[in-house]
């Protein structure tokens, strides 16, 4: 189709032209690449591949292919692809959507081998199995595993090669102490964890609503219950509420206490690494007349994580961070 609108439209030299492509078939890169090798030279796509439906054609892949394939499509972008999965991350944070671990290029086993014959060939030749480097993308190819015993300047040492900007010494001290906590909860710290200690510190609110304690009842035959003790300005409330699920339990009782007027919109789950202690990350969406916010949470405890999260939307709502939604925007 492209390749006749170029040749039969006239002055077509003139002009820049322009695919856009759904992956309702799973085509929409193969597509896009297909449009290029015949002359377009604009893309639409997203990162992680997001939109209606199936979704659109993923960023990731499209510029990947161009660059790996450079033989074959005698074009280039200005993308600087190291910030490729921090982009990636960002982005999955915020919509709280996951990425699928398989996912090509930005999924977590992306380059990950773990058949000895996959190993044994990597470790040969790296262009046995891999077509590309990680570290191209943004992956880290050397992933250092921290645990309770490693020291502030291990800690600071790999913030620095992820490219984790803290700021301020208190800054570093906070999440240095969040991240002694945590490693007393689980063995290994991964890189990916560092992120989520990161990323759960990014916007520093005034915390109108902390979590104090939450012990949830979960038992076969009664309804779940969630016993909820918070601090608002500083004062302490108690409050139990019984819900569908220890989850929904615990977002009554805190609704209870908020009383925000707001609606659930999403709630999404990821876990961060693999294992049954790995840290789960928990993304809450609340729509208050329009606006929508976003809150983020991280625990080994996935009801923990889960209030975390909705309290942190209920602190950004407080200091007037969000959005208005789309279809609900007056003009």
């Amino acid at each position: 189709m492209i390749h006749n609108i170029i040749t039969r439209v006239p002055n077509a030299d003139k002009a820049i032209f322009s695919v856009h492509c759904h992956n309702d078939l799973g085509l929409a890169v193969s597509n896009s690449l297909a449009a290029v090798l015949n002359g377009a030279r604009q893309v639409e796509c997203t990162i992680n591949g997001l939109g209606e439906r199936a979704g659109n054609a993923a960023l990731e892949e499209v510029v990947m292919a161009l660059r790996t394939r450079s033989d074959l499509f005698i074009v280039e972008t200005s993308i600087y692809t190291p910030e490729i999965v921090p982009t990636s991350r960002l982005v999955s944070g915020i919509t709280g959507f996951p990425v699928q671990p398989n996912k090509a290029i930005v999924g977590a086993n992306a380059f990950a081998h773990e058949s000895g014959i996959h190993q044994d060939g990597v470790l040969k030749h790296r262009e046995t199995y891999e077509i590309m480097r990680a570290e191209d993308v943004g992956w880290n190819a050397n992933r250092m595993v921290l645990g309770k015993h490693s020291g502030r300047a291990a800690f600071k040492a790999r913030l620095e090669q992820l490219g984790i900007a803290v700021g301020t010494d208190d800054s570093f001290n906070s999440l240095f102490i969040r991240f002694k906590e945590l490693a007393d909860k689980k063995h290994d710290i991964f890189d990916e964890d560092l992120h989520a200690l990161a990323n759960d510190s990014s916007h520093e609110v005034d915390e109108s609503y902390k979590l104090v304690a939450l012990e949830v009842t979960s038992k076969t035959g009664t309804k779940p219950e969630a016993k909820l003790m918070l601090t608002v300005n500083g004062v302490e409330k108690n409050v139990t509420a019984i819900g569908s699920g220890p989850v929904d339990a615990t977002f009554r009782a805190i609704e209870a206490v908020a009383n925000s007027g707001t609606t659930l919109e999403l709630y999404s789950v990821n876990a961060i690494t693999s294992g049954t202690d790995s840290q789960g990350e928990v993304t809450v969406r609340l729509n208050q007349a329009g606006r929508i916010i976003n809150g983020h949470g991280a625990d080994t405890d996935i009801v923990i994580a889960s209030a975390k999260a909705y309290l942190d939307a209920l602190n950004l709502m407080l200091a007037n961070v969000g959005r208005a939604h789309p279809q609900e925007a007056t003009i």
